[in-house]
């Protein structure tokens, strides 16, 4: 009898303290996801999980790996607490031991377009790859991993006689990782960049915007322990690597257009023409930038991205959108002494960014360096004023600039226009 005790009283005890741990561990995700739901932050911006009831036992190992805590364990099963926090690094699918994890693009209220790859990273085209932003990942890991499996596929491309093996567009992460991937494999390859400096989308990020990144692998460098870094830091990093590799980017060589030349393309830029086996695309997805199309928009005190914050030291400064790069640059702004920032972003909540930047942007408010103006949008744009309506009244701010953050339009015309397929996603349906 006492023996029998003896193991089942240390059982029992280990058991309630399971449940109880369990059970607040519990109520701890549901509290998360009803925030989210009444805040209205439930649309993902990117890949994203969904999890399969069936396969998911709710181990709750993905929980673990998400560093965002967008991911809970509810009623036994993973569910996505907190989707506007998550940014699409896939960890969680890497670690579920069942396989109960798809990511995903786009929800049925919110639709991605995403250029249609293979698993190699070949378009519907054959001979055209895209890797990278444009594909729909916009971490720096993501991309460069990208570059360097694009890379792979291509060298297994037959000779076609072509002056190169592959023409690669784009001098971001996924550019610089496929280039030395081309240069491991010795391959003839051309890498064009129509900006005067590489790092594609990172290198238009404000001064000191901190990166989240990881350790990844490049060619002919082998891993590169990376962690939370800035952004001159990173672009530092790229320009070491470049300088030690002797890597050569074509640098203010824009792509003018892309036509089929037997089994191959030619490449015509604004220097020369180039005739290739293969294209690689890593360009971003920022394409064209998305305007307001109002009154007084053409003014060159209205600009589309904040690379100095310093330089609007004393100004009245409008900043427009709701993303990760309107909330920092209003902060990076409001930051600077004498600088009256104001905020204007049309919908309730800011649904699709990091919680660092929503806890900055809220500690500034606090602070009083800064004003935000939800369901806002923008009329007119004066010579020292700006025109918004805000809620159901118009009001007239004293303005000297406005940064317009809203992201930018696909650059589905051109993709059409090469023959590449652009779906529409709206995740699992």
């Amino acid at each position: 009898m006492w023996l029998t005790l003896f193991y089942v009283i240390p059982f029992v005890l280990l058991l309630v303290w399971w449940w109880i741990r369990h059970h607040k561990r519990e109520n701890r995700h549901i509290e998360v996801r009803e925030e989210a739901r009444a805040t209205g932050l439930t649309e993902p911006s990117s890949l994203y999980p969904v999890f399969n009831p069936f396969k998911c036992l709710g181990g709750g190992a993905c929980a673990k790996a998400c560093p965002e805590h967008a991911i809970g364990i509810i009623n036994g099963k993973g569910v996505l607490i907190n989707a506007a926090h998550c940014i699409g690094h896939g960890a969680c699918k890497a670690v579920c031991p069942h396989d109960a994890i798809e990511l995903v693009f786009g929800t049925e209220k919110r639709g991605l377009d995403i250029p249609s790859v293979s698993p190699e990273f070949e378009t519907n085209v054959p001979g055209i790859y895209i890797a990278g932003e444009l594909g729909g990942m916009g971490l720096v890991r993501k991309c460069a991993e990208q570059g360097r499996q694009a890379m792979e596929s291509i060298a297994r491309l037959r000779d076609s006689g072509k002056a190169y093996d592959v023409v690669i567009v784009g001098a971001g992460p996924a550019g610089i990782a496929s280039s030395l991937g081309a240069m491991e494999k010795g391959l003839k390859f051309v890498t064009l960049e129509q900006e005067d400096s590489l790092g594609g989308t990172v290198y238009h990020y404000p001064r000191n915007k901190l990166v989240m990144t990881a350790p990844v692998v490049l060619p002919i460098v082998g891993l590169a322990k990376l962690g939370e870094i800035s952004k001159e830091n990173l672009l530092a990093f790229w320009l070491d690597i470049v300088e030690k590799t002797g890597l050569k980017i074509n640098f203010r060589e824009r792509m003018e257009s892309l036509t089929p030349a037997g089994k191959g393309f030619i490449v015509k830029t604004s220097q020369a023409s180039y005739e290739t086996r293969a294209v690689l695309l890593c360009i971003g997805r920022r394409g064209t930038p998305r305007k307001l199309d109002v009154p007084g928009e053409e003014q060159a005190k209205v600009v589309y991205r904040l690379i100095d914050a310093e330089q609007y030291r004393g100004q009245n400064v409008l900043v427009v959108g709701g993303g990760d790069s309107a909330l920092e640059a209003a902060c990076s702004l409001a930051d600077e002494a004498d600088t009256n920032v104001t905020l204007s972003y049309r919908s309730e909540a800011f649904g699709r960014v990091k919680d660092k930047n929503r806890q900055r942007l809220k500690q500034a408010e606090a602070d009083g360096k800064l004003k935000v103006l939800l369901k806002s949008n923008v009329k007119s744009i004066g010579p020292g004023d700006v025109t918004l309506k805000h809620e159901d009244q118009e009001i007239v701010l004293p303005n000297d600039a406005v940064i317009v953050s809203a992201g930018g339009i696909l650059p589905t015309p051109f993709l059409k226009e090469i023959g590449i397929q652009v779906d529409t996603m709206h995740g699992l349906r």
